[in-house]
């Protein structure tokens, strides 16, 4: 269920037409991909603000190299999972009751967040993990 809207600086850029992008969550064993030899790999530099140090993300994000769509995002840390961007989804999805977002404390200035009475809001990440949001709103599928 596309419920979660992040606003960091990766995936915004990569993403974000709106100033956020909406990264599903699925098991990994579950994508099927055909013409992988079109797919693009993009692994983005971390700063950290509080020790003047940058890093290469784990996460790999995989794109079209025709189209440049972004596609999914994987992280061999959380093997299992994989993040298919809600953006590249062609068939229907359900619209979430009410929606998290997060990373608000890298949110572009020109970005005005749409917030519902029943959203929750974070700075960096949310309390609640992806299984345990899906979970609590009875959207879980095992």
């Amino acid at each position: 269920m596309p419920y979660q809207l992040c606003y960091c600086s990766i995936c915004r850029k990569q993403q974000g037409g709106g100033g956020y992008a909406i990264n599903l969550a699925a098991v990994t064993s579950s994508l099927r991909v055909e013409g992988g030899s079109t797919l693009g790999l993009y692994r983005a530099r971390i700063e950290d603000d509080e020790h003047a140090s940058c890093e290469l993300s784990s996460g790999e994000r995989r794109f079209c190299t025709r189209c440049g769509s972004g596609l999914w995002l994987f992280d061999p840390s959380w093997p299992d999972l994989i993040h298919p961007f809600a953006s590249a989804i062609d068939t229907e999805l359900p619209v979430a009751p009410s929606r998290v977002h997060l990373m608000l404390k890298y949110k572009a200035s020109w970005v005005v967040p749409d917030i519902g009475p029943d959203d929750a809001t974070f700075d960096l990440y949310p309390e609640k993990s992806i299984e345990d949001w899906h979970k609590d709103a009875r959207q879980w599928v095992a």
